[in-house]
């Protein structure tokens, strides 16, 4: 390797130390090991050769290394401990003693597989720190910026600089962007595979509904109030079960804010989802009517069938599409929500009733 040369590959070095922070010490250990191996496909393993490379001026140089001893008994590793105080006064057996070795045309072709070398380990480096980033955002909610949509409608995103593609199967319905959008999306679990890292990210599970709340209300945040249970239809409609040990905590008002506009700000990020606050109630009775919001409920009745619990519901007739909802949306969410089966039945309100009597009190006479 020419001075020029050496003094060029320590510069890149350091250069790639500063943009991509990947340490030179690394590097250099990463080339010596590389070269040695070179060296010994090459020339064998009779030297018993190390390979150094000057940290200050660059220059490669290959050496035998030999250990000293009292009786020489393998004379490519070893020297007697008179030969090597006649090189080294200072030399004591257990020591080594480096002889260098003459191999110039090794050295002239160690800065072109030093270049080879680095290339490879760079990218091993990057693909390492990619990987530490995306493991440190593993299991949370995180800001994203769009960049396109491919015809296969994924979504590639920039979270802090880091490349991710949200497939289309885990974007809801109601997720329509264009590039520049800002955008929250959950992290799930990060691996690390051989080409490059395996990480999932979605905009349909609970969990991103979970970390939205938790950004946007305080009280759940700091534990004041809990998320019991989310069940959610991406992109349409989420029930949310919070309950409260403080008795004197409006837990609809705070998680729903002054004015709507804490949950407001959920449902602008998920682009018109529905999102229903449901009160927690220990009595799974009390639960299923809260469950079925906006229903309104008039009995909710426990039963057993078959060794399933059932809920069975009563409401007025006027109230039974409210209570099922759209394509049974509202009773499935709620029957998901509260862990059970519901039942849902009509009773006829008392004017119902009443104009049914007279009627029949007309029909008798």
């Amino acid at each position: 390797m020419k001075s020029k040369d050496q003094r060029v590959f320590l510069e890149a070095l350091d250069e790639l130390e500063k943009e991509k922070g990947i340490i030179k010490e690394e590097l250099l250990e990463a080339v010596e090991t590389a070269l040695l191996a070179a060296y010994k496909k090459n020339y064998g393993d009779k030297d018993n050769a190390e390979i150094s490379i000057n940290r200050e001026t660059g220059e490669v140089k290959v050496f035998s290394r030999k250990t000293i001893v009292q009786t020489v008994e393998k004379p490519e590793e070893e020297i007697s401990l008179e030969d090597a105080i006649a090189l080294k006064k200072k030399s004591k057996l257990g020591g080594t003693i480096d002889f260098e070795i003459n191999a110039e045309n090794f050295k002239r072709n160690a800065i072109q597989n030093a270049k080879q070398i680095i290339v490879q380990k760079v990218r091993e480096c990057e693909k390492k720190n990619i990987f530490n980033r995306f493991k440190q955002i593993e299991k949370s909610i995180v800001s994203a910026v769009v960049r396109k949509t491919d015809e296969k409608g994924n979504l590639y995103i920039d979270i802090n600089g880091l490349e991710a593609i949200v497939p289309e199967k885990e974007l809801s319905e109601a997720d329509k962007f264009i590039q520049g959008d800002r955008l929250k999306v959950y992290v799930g679990a990060v691996e690390e595979s051989t080409k490059y890292t395996k990480c999932f990210l979605s905009r349909k599970v609970e969990e991103l509904m979970r970390g939205l709340l938790n950004l946007e209300i305080p009280e759940i945040e700091d534990g004041t109030i809990q998320i019991k249970q989310i069940a959610r239809e991406a992109g349409s409609r989420t029930k949310i079960a919070v309950y409260s040990d403080d008795p004197n905590l409006d837990v609809k008002g705070a998680c729903i804010g002054k004015s709507g506009m804490r949950i407001q700000s959920i449902i602008d990020e998920l682009k018109g989802e529905k999102v229903d606050v449901v009160l927690w109630d220990e009595d799974i009775r009390y639960f299923v009517k809260n469950a079925l919001n906006p229903a309104e409920v008039i009995s909710v009745e426990i039963i057993e069938e078959d060794g399933e619990q059932i809920a069975r519901v009563e409401v007025d007739e006027e109230q039974l599409s409210l209570a099922i909802g759209k394509k049974g949306q509202n009773s499935r969410l709620a029957a998901r929500l509260c862990g059970i089966k519901i039942d849902i039945h009509t009773v006829k309100s008392e004017e119902n009733e009443e104009i049914d009597e007279i009627g029949e009190e007309d029909e008798e006479e």
